[in-house]
């Protein structure tokens, strides 16, 4: 019998320019012969036969005719042969004679409903990526994996991969009409599966990573891979459970950012990165024992070039597979919070890479960049900018934070370069950016963006944390959304890193000028709920280490480095540390080396580290440095005024405010003996900090095991105590309790 088949639907098939395969392809019921009959058809273009074999009936295989050269085969049957996609399966045999027994992948209906569909054009499917990507299914007792994928301006997507020799002829998808989504199911495909898509539209033709790809090969290969998100078992309940008390705005935060490939090398192979498994045991061995609350990770989502640290990806859905599967980083993840630790991941919405097989003209278009490079090129950083303005734009990237919250128990997100986000402006001359409809300068689309992020993760997973880096003033970035701010939990302190980082820059002698470097963050402390950071940024791009970076001679580089951390921790406001910091590494940080580890024989360094570790211990011990972080109420100065000898001194106080600590700072190295405090009442004032003990190597000057507070008024109260200053040192008293 003669096919039905127009000879333009074929062709456009052959072409990979049939938008519905799935019309010619498959079972399809046709009049043959007077009676209706079912005409099943399977494009095997490396086939040299084909058949039919119908599963349900147990009948031999029907023969397939090949009514095309390029390998369009055809079988009619009668209509209760076969009577579902799962009663049939076609076999294939190559011109070597190797049969290959298959279900037919375009028997089967397509997964993403119409309300799917409409929840994606609206930008609102906040749990896309339970139906885009490769999601594993079984389907009428078939297992295998359905793809979908955005390609609206494509006029042919096809999934490639090992499984049919990376031929896009063999596997094209159907398009969904006009939500321009494309899915094919393709039976018998399994976890681990390698993939691709071939978008072809028309001269342009790409291999693309799926955008909702949950794994990836390692670098510099470039597929996406089938994952089982389902198969780990999580053991994390109780901090699950316990959550709220972990990322409470007055609970003690202590941020240890780690970059996991250059944290720790194995000994024996300096070359290698060390596994999420591995890093599970050695990092959170490390963390507990250092006293850190929380490990902020560089971004972990796949990137091309190691050299961006994370922060130019492609694969925003997919763990690197520099460290590890998926499943080892749940692993990571797990083994953190059965060990008390929260995790926190670098998260960039603010740009991606231009590497072809990534998202920059996904299907022959700016789709997920904007076209207009006014608003759509970072030029400081040869990077694209996503279209906020685009529904499905703004759904793909609200639903991937939403990801790692579920699939992941990822505890917060670090939003980074919120700035470059919210200016159209930013970092760009004048008629190098377009004002938006009011004739601002601000992103209406980011904004809007930011809110939505901020609603949906702090609705749908409370008791997570979002922390912006954004370093304008812009106003009310960590305040509510629903009295005008953005919503975020946290908010990096640039302005305190900046002017802490200049402060301890000048010689000790000079400091007596630049004393209100020190003394400014107080005015707005308590504006936003504030990070205190010094991270990654301030180590790279010719800047030294922290510990490079201080003045003086040997001795005094370390002791400066002890009292900014002083000053840091008895600030107010949560608190951020790149790692190497805490025990002093002298080389600039590289993301390809590991750190300075061996330092660590050497007494300063082994002292610093202690140091540190005794800070996060009263960081969380005294609720005096936690408890009030982002109140007026919980600070107090004591004097600030002392610019001539470079002293401060004040108060910090948990919720009931008779419990408080005293601070006081030396900035100089010079020792001051008999200097007086004032102090709010009488008794014995234990010394719990000196940050210049002989055992984090300082010299030893000091007060142990504390003082008595005298009844002479001072700084404008009834009580004082008369202290030794040490060089370059950091007091923190606590007043005894009858």
């Amino acid at each position: 019998m003669r096919t039905q088949t127009s000879l333009e639907t074929i062709t456009r098939l052959v072409r990979g320019q049939l938008e519905n395969p799935h019309q010619l392809l498959g079972p399809h019921v046709v009049e043959a012969e007077g009676r209706r009959a079912l005409a099943v058809r399977a494009f095997l273009p490396t086939s040299a036969q084909a058949g039919v074999v119908d599963d349900a009936q147990g009948r031999p295989d029907r023969p397939m005719r090949r009514i095309h050269p390029a390998g369009l085969y055809e079988a009619i049957c009668p209509l209760d042969e076969p009577t579902s996609a799962t009663s049939y399966r076609l076999l294939a045999a190559d011109e070597r004679g190797e049969r290959t027994m298959m279900h037919d992948p375009y028997a089967f209906s397509p997964s993403l409903t119409e309300y799917d569909l409409y929840l994606l054009g609206e930008g609102t499917h906040w749990q896309s990526y339970d139906k885009l990507g490769a999601q594993l299914r079984e389907v009428n007792g078939v297992r295998g994996v359905n793809f979908a994928v955005w390609a609206p301006n494509a006029t042919g997507v096809s999934v490639i991969g090992e499984f049919n020799d990376w031929d896009d002829r063999r596997h094209p998808m159907r398009k969904h009409i006009p939500s321009g989504f494309w899915e094919l199911f393709i039976p018998g495909l399994e976890d681990g599966t390698l993939y691709k898509y071939r978008v072809k539209n028309g001269n342009f033709s790409g291999e693309k990573c799926d955008p909702y790809g949950f794994g990836a090969e390692c670098p510099p290969k470039t597929a996406s891979k089938v994952i089982d998100l389902t198969k780990y078992e999580w053991q994390d309940a109780q901090w699950m459970e316990e959550r709220k008390k972990h990322n409470a705005l007055d609970a003690p935060m202590s941020y240890y950012e780690v970059h996991l490939g250059s944290w720790r090398r194995p000994g024996d192979n300096p070359s290698r990165w060390l596994t999420y498994q591995e890093l599970a045991h050695q990092l959170v061995d490390y963390v507990k024992e250092m006293g850190y609350t929380h490990i902020e990770l560089l971004p972990v989502s796949e990137h091309p070039f190691s050299g961006s640290w994370g922060y130019q990806q492609v694969g925003y859905y997919a763990p690197t597979a520099r460290y590890g599967s998926p499943t080892e980083f749940m692993y990571f993840v797990d083994h953190c919070h059965q060990n008390g630790i929260g995790v926190v991941l670098d998260w960039v919405p603010a740009h991606f890479p231009k590497d072809g097989h990534g998202l920059a003209s996904f299907d022959g278009t700016h789709l997920y960049e904007h076209a207009d490079p006014r608003k759509g090129e970072h030029r400081d950083w040869g990077t694209l900018i996503f279209n906020y303005g685009r529904h499905e734009v703004r759904n793909f990237l609200i639903s991937n934070a939403l990801f790692w919250m579920d699939k992941y128990h990822i505890d917060g997100l670090r939003v980074d370069a919120v700035a470059s986000m919210i200016y159209l402006d930013y970092s760009r001359k004048a008629g190098e950016w377009e004002p938006n409809q009011f004739g601002g300068r601000e992103n209406l689309e980011a904004l809007s963006l930011l809110r939505e992020l901020n609603v949906q993760t702090h609705s749908q997973f409370p008791n997570t944390i979002t922390a912006a880096e954004e370093s304008t003033a812009w106003p009310n970035v960590s305040r509510p959304t629903y009295v005008g701010g953005l919503g975020f939990t946290l908010k990096w302190n640039m302005g305190w890193m900046n002017d802490t980082r200049s402060y301890f820059a000048h010689e000790p002698i000079h400091r007596k000028y630049h004393h209100d470097g020190l003394t400014f963050s107080l005015i707005y402390a308590f504006t936003e709920n504030f990070v205190l950071p010094l991270s990654h940024d301030e180590v790279v791009h010719g800047k030294g280490s922290l510990l490079d970076q201080m003045p003086g001679d040997l001795w005094q580089k370390f002791a400066n480095l002890r009292v900014l951390y002083g000053y840091m921790f008895t600030h107010p406001g949560k608190k951020l540390n790149f790692m190497g910091g805490e025990f002093g590494q002298w080389n600039e940080w590289h993301y390809d080396q590991s750190l300075q580890w061996h330092l660590l024989e050497w007494d300063a360094h082994k002292g610093l580290q202690k140091y540190v570790a005794d800070l996060n211990k009263l960081l969380r011990a005294e609720p005096a440095l936690h408890e009030v972080d982002f109140d007026p109420a919980g600070f107090e100065w004591i004097d600030c005024h002392n610019w001539e000898e470079s002293v401060l001194a004040f108060i910090r106080k948990a919720k009931d405010p008779k419990d408080f600590l005293v601070t006081v700072m030396n900035f100089t190295p010079v020792p001051r003996t008999k200097h007086r405090i004032g102090v709010p009442k009488p008794g014995f004032y234990r010394e719990v900090l000196n940050s210049d003990s002989e055992y984090y190597g300082g010299s030893n000057v000091g007060n142990y095991p504390g003082v008595k507070a005298d009844a002479i008024s001072w700084h404008g109260r009834p009580y004082s105590i008369e202290v030794v200053l040490p060089p370059l040192g950091t007091l923190v008293f606590k007043p005894e309790v009858k």
